[in-house]
């Protein structure tokens, strides 16, 4: 049975080379369907037949910060 999955990633990252970095541990993940990175909110979304822990595991092994994407996260603080 095929379970779709989307699991949302904080992940450290600076510049282009941190996003290849991380598109290429994503090509070595089975059943992913599809990636988005955004680099200035450092957010990864990966949807696919995953399991969140190994998408962290193989993301984690870039060497960049990564964490799961809490759901109250807020990438933009408002000015006061």
């Amino acid at each position: 049975m095929v379970v779709v999955q989307t699991v949302v990633l904080k992940v450290a990252m600076t510049c282009g080379g941190c996003v290849g970095a991380v598109k290429r541990a994503i090509g070595k993940l089975d059943g992913v369907n599809s990636y988005d990175i955004d680099l200035q909110e450092q957010k990864v979304t990966i949807t696919g037949n995953v399991k969140p822990d190994e998408v962290l595991d193989r993301i984690s092994r870039t060497g960049k910060a990564t964490s799961f994407w809490a759901k109250d996260d807020k990438s933009e603080v408002a000015a006061a």
